[in-house]
Order: C-alpha cells, then structure tokens, then sequence
C-alpha cells in the first residue's frame, strides 16, 4: 500500500476499503495538532493501528481522555486500578472470545460509544486478528428503494443477556448491569457527525425494528446484517505487542477472530462516549 504523508506522521493503508496505520509516532509525546491530525486520520480511515506503544494505565487514560468522556460498559468491572479500562482477556482454558460477534460496541445504550480503542498487552503467537467492516460503503451499495425504506426506521438494540452466554469467557470480571439502560432504539442509517456521510448501523446487537413485528424485522435484520460484512467491506487487523487500534463505532462493525485456542490474550479497552440522537 502506497505511504500517505500527514504533516506530523505517515499512514499506511491496511485495505481499500478502511484502516490504516500510523508510523513512527509515540503517544506519550504528542502535541495538540499531532493530535488533531490522528483525529483527521482515524475520520479519513474508520479504524487506525499505532504500533510499538509503551504506555502506562494512567497514560493510556490520559491519551483516551483526549477524546472525550470515558463511556463505561456496562456488565464488565474495569481494573480494579483503574475502572475506566476494561480488560479483555481470554485465557489458555477459556472456551469463548469476548466480540466474537459482528458488533458495534455499546450499540444498546442509550447514548453509544463514538470510539473504542484497544491496547495489546498479551497475544497468542498466531491468530486473535480483529476483522473491521466499512459501513459508509454498506449503505452505499443498498438500493435506493432499500435507503428509502430504512431511512426513517429505528431499530431495538439489547444488550448482551443473558450474562449466560459469557460462562466460557469465565476470566472476564462480569457484573450486574442494575439500571443502565441496556435496550435502546437508533436509527438504522446513521448521519456521521464529522464526515456527514450516512452509515448503516447494524449488527449483532440489532433485534428487530420499530413499528415491526419479529417475524417481520428479522428478514430485513438478517439481510442487512449479511450484506455489510462482505468481503470487500473488510480490513484485517493484525496486533502485535505494543499495538493500539482505535475504531469509529459510528461507521464501522468489528469482529474478534476467536482462532488461538489453549494460548492467552489480553487486551485493554477504553470506549469513548458518543453523540446524543439525533444523528
């Protein structure tokens, strides 16, 4: 892929579709307009990788502080250390990968996730890549008599219950979420509040649609579901030690390849607190 020049770094594109990553640049030292233009760079490309990272807890904070107010997920505890970074971890006898799933993160609270962003710290020697897929050009490939119908469509977006489905993933702290709202409604077509272009939002979280019965909901769901993780839509993210990815949950779906059984990973994961609707 061709190297793209920015003033204060150089982008590598990771696929035609989305993705880049950013070279040669420390995140400890990083100015106001360095950090703008990441901002441009993760808007231009939906999901940037910056490799080689050595950050403590408290820095890696500092650096998600800067893009806006920590959004908190709702039936996992963060680190006892520092609640507001959530460790993903699948050890050598868990049996199931947390985000093995095309999702959108948070995408069932009331006001989702703008952004998240994940720091290695733990990798498998081979597998545990994160599949992201473009969901611009999602809705740009519907028909326009599909646009027309979805254009004023919400659909119910639930959370992760039961708590259940997690009993392989037995290293994750879970807890209770109480009284956060975990079932909302969004529009199903998204206007990005930076690019202004519109986005399918769907995934895994997407239960039906509003003013629709089930029956009726899932076909659509289903087909929507299926249409924007095709292959052309998709970038592949492969971690290394260091490695920190942040993705617009505003645009994009992701996916943990659960392909390393009987070896560890462990991740950290800041989300950052989006937009209130109307969007």
């Amino acid at each position: 892929m061709k190297i793209i020049k920015y003033k204060n770094f150089e982008v590598r594109p990771l696929a035609g579709a989305l993705g880049a990553e950013i070279l040669d640049i420390n995140l400890n030292k990083i100015e106001d307009e360095t950090f703008n233009e990441i901002y441009k760079a993760f808007i231009d490309y939906q999901v940037i990788g910056i490799p080689n990272q050595k950050l403590s807890s408290d820095e890696y904070l500092e650096f998600g502080r800067r893009w806006g107010k920590i959004h908190h997920y709702p039936y996992m505890k963060g680190l006892e250390s520092h609640p507001e970074i959530l460790e993903i971890l699948k050890t050598e006898t868990d049996t199931y990968a947390f985000g093995n799933v095309w999702h959108s993160d948070g995408s069932f609270t009331e006001v989702p996730p703008k952004a998240t962003m994940l720091y290695a710290q733990e990798l498998p020697p081979a597998g545990g890549d994160t599949l992201f897929a473009d969901m611009y050009q999602a809705y740009d490939t519907l028909s326009d008599t599909m646009k027309n119908i979805l254009d004023n469509l919400k659909g119910l977006y639930v959370g992760d219950q039961p708590l259940a489905q997690f009993s392989g993933a037995k290293s994750m702290k879970q807890k209770n979420p109480g009284k956060t709202q975990v079932k909302s409604y969004h529009p199903i077509i998204r206007t990005h509040p930076d690019s202004k272009n519109k986005a399918l939002y769907i995934g895994g979280h997407t239960v039906e649609i509003e003013g629709m019965s089930r029956e009726e909901s899932v076909p659509i769901i289903n087909y929507l579901k299926s249409h924007s993780t095709r292959p052309e839509f998709i970038c592949r993210f492969k971690w290394e030690p260091g490695s920190i990815a942040i993705w617009d949950n505003r645009c994009t779906q992701h996916y943990a390849v659960d392909d390393y059984a009987g070896f560890r990973r462990r991740m950290h994961r800041i989300t950052i607190l989006g937009e209130e609707a109307p969007y």
